[in-house]
């Protein structure tokens, strides 16, 4: 009898983990077919990124003025050649290297920053959350491309310079989801049981109100990128971001823009590698939205 009730404890336990494990995040999120197509994607891009120097030879800058405006698989050229011979293929998975670090490092900036910024103003409240949330507003009244447009005027070009300005561009909109969290998440019964026992201010947004707000973030964030590489290819396009000849998304598409008649496929090219990074990433943050969620559970 003892044997039996060990070995029914042992199936339920057994039971218990199997259930565990299924209801993971990961094991949700691979449940998700369209957000494991957009990993799929993402995946792909960064690796492209990554093995530039191995899947292409190098050389994304080397000149052939003979074979200018190459269509796709001619004399070898996988995506053809730009106005200058240069060959394509190359210069888009170089420019993948720029387009997904600006993107990535605008991110963290205004991530860092806008999260701060939210978790000051909305534990502390009162006059302190008054004056952050009027400077965010404030922020949040210029549109994004413009905000991001005289930034670049004041710091120039240059790919550190684009990823503060589109990073800057976005800390009011980072601090202002996080300090929504925080004012729901401050309300909550352990963090009152916090204050009752004296847990310090700084230790009570760390260690208990910051943890309940990352998902939030990751989920905000992880769509932030997407908008990102838009906004990378928006102000390489204007000639405000990365400056030619280096590559990136954004450079290729305005250096097709003259030329679109005669090689469309400059800009055609550049423009579905954009598309198809930015769809990855959505589809990608709501799944992890999806899974983060315990709102959005079917």
């Amino acid at each position: 009898m003892e044997k039996k009730l060990g070995l029914d404890q042992q199936s339920q336990e057994e039971i218990v983990k199997r259930e565990r494990k299924a209801n993971s995040a990961w094991n949700k999120l691979k449940r998700n077919k369209t957000a494991m197509m957009g990993l799929v994607v993402i995946c792909i891009m960064v690796l492209g990124a990554l093995l530039a120097p191995v899947i292409t030879g190098g050389k994304p800058n080397e000149i052939h003025p003979v074979d200018a405006y190459l269509k796709f698989f001619e004399k070898g050229h996988i995506f053809g050649t730009d106005e200058f011979g240069r060959d394509l293929f190359t210069r888009i998975c170089y420019g993948a290297r720029v387009s997904l670090l600006v993107a990535v490092g605008a991110t963290i900036v205004g991530g860092f920053f806008g999260v701060a910024l939210g978790l000051i103003s909305g534990y502390a409240g009162g006059v302190i959350d008054s004056v952050i949330m009027r400077i965010m507003d404030g922020l949040l009244a210029f549109p994004f491309i413009l905000m991001s447009i005289i930034l670049m005027t004041v710091l120039g070009s240059g790919i550190f310079n684009v990823i503060l300005a589109i990073g800057i561009a976005e800390i009011p909109r980072f601090a202002r989801v996080v300090r929504g969290q925080v004012l729901i998440v401050k309300q909550e019964e352990y963090c009152n049981a916090g204050k009752v026992i004296g847990i310090s201010h700084p230790r009570m947004v760390i260690f208990h109100i910051l943890p309940n707000t990352v998902s939030e973030v990751i989920v905000y964030a992880t769509l932030n990128i997407a908008s990102a590489i838009i906004s990378e290819a928006s102000l390489s396009f204007l000639g405000l971001g990365i400056e030619l000849p280096t590559a990136s998304w954004g450079s290729i598409l305005r250096s097709g823009r003259d030329c679109l008649n005669t090689a469309p496929h400059i800009a055609a090219i550049s423009g579905l590698f954009i598309l198809l990074t930015v769809i990855g990433f959505n589809l990608l943050g709501d799944g992890i939205r999806d899974v983060l969620d315990p709102k959005m559970k079917k």
